[in-house]
C-alpha cells in the first residue's frame, strides 16, 4: 500500500507517525521544526486515515507492512522513527520487525501493553454524523458537542472533515473500518518482540497511558529505554506541551 506523506526539509530521514484518527498533518508545526534541525521529515498517514488508500484489513501487522512498503519505495536506510498513541505502537512492532532500519525510536505516549478499548464514545460521535444533511463545518460540531465536550477533541476530530462536493462533506478516515476493528488498537506486543537500539519513552505528566508499573514491561521489549515525563501534559503530550517535547525529543536525536 502506498502510504500519503508530507516530506520537509533536507537530510538524514525522520518519520513521523499519528495516532487513531489522526492525519500527518497533525504534526505540521513540529514537523517543521524537526526540518530546520537538518532533516527529510515524513509526515505519514496510516492506512485508513488522512489521504492514505483505504483498506478492509487493519491490524498492527499491516501498518507495520505499509511502513516497510514506504521505506523501501522511499528508499530511506536508518530512519528515526517517531510515532504517537496508535502511532507508537506501530513504530514499536515495526522496529521489532525490521531494527535495521531503525537509527533512533521515540514512542510518544503509548506502551507496549494491552489497553481496554475507550475510543467508542468518539466513534459514536463520528458515526452519528448524517453527510446527506449536514451543510457546512459548524453543523457537524454541533452534532459533536452532544457526545464531546472537550473543543480541544472535537477540532482534532473534524480536521478528517473535507468537501467532497461543493454540496456535500466527507470524512477522511475510513470510519467503517475502523469501528468494526476498533479492538486491534489496544492489542500488545508479542511476548518475543524486542528491540535494543536507541529508544525514548515520552509521556504526559497527567496521563494514564504510561504508568509507573510499565516500566519492567517497557524494558522487557526495549531493553535501552528511557522514560521522559512532558510536564503539564496528558495524552496530546506534543500539542499540550510543544516546547518540551521538541527539547527533549531533539536533544535524543542529536546525542551520538
Amino acid at each position: 500500500m502506498q502510504l500519503h506523506s508530507n516530506i520537509i526539509g533536507q537530510g538524514d530521514p525522520f518519520l513521523i507517525l499519528h495516532g487513531f484518527l489522526g492525519m500527518g498533518d497533525n504534526w505540521k508545526t513540529l514537523g517543521k521544526k524537526y526540518s530546520e534541525l537538518g532533516y527529510q521529515v515524513h509526515m505519514i498517514d496510516q492506512r485508513n486515515h488522512g489521504r492514505s488508500p483505504h483498506s478492509d484489513a487493519f491490524s498492527y501487522q499491516h501498518l507495520s507492512d505499509d511502513l516497510l512498503e514506504y521505506c523501501q519505495t522511499h528508499q530511506l536506510k536508518e530512519v528515526i522513527l517517531l510515532g504517537h498513541s496508535m502511532g507508537g505502537k506501530t513504530a514499536m512492532y515495526f522496529a521489532c520487525e525490521h531494527p535495521q532500519f531503525i537509527k533512533k525510536l521515540l514512542i510518544a505516549d503509548i506502551g507496549p501493553k494491552y489497553y481496554a478499548p475507550h475510543h467508542q464514545d468518539i466513534l459514536d460521535s463520528l458515526l452519528s454524523l448524517d453527510f446527506s444533511e449536514i451543510t457546512s463545518r459548524s453543523e457537524a460540531e454541533n452534532i459533536l458537542k452532544n457526545y464531546i465536550k472537550d473543543a480541544g477533541t472535537r477540532l482534532f476530530l473534524l480536521k478528517n472533515l473535507y468537501r467532497k462536493t461543493k454540496t456535500s462533506f466527507g470524512l477522511r478516515i475510513n470510519l467503517e473500518v475502523l469501528n468494526k476493528n476498533v479492538n486491534e488498537i489496544g492489542k500488545p506486543l508479542q511476548t518475543n518482540q524486542t528491540f535494543n537500539g536507541d529508544t525514548i519513552f515520552l509521556y504526559g505528566e497527567n496521563s494514564n497511558y504510561i504508568l509507573i508499573e510499565d516500566i519492567d514491561l517497557i524494558k522487557t521489549h526495549f531493553p535501552k529505554a528511557q522514560l521522559q515525563k512532558i510536564s503539564k501534559s496528558g495524552h496530546w503530550l506534543h500539542a499540550e506541551n510543544p516546547a518540551e517535547f521538541f527539547n527533549y525529543s531533539s536533544k535524543f536525536i542529536k546525542n551520538p
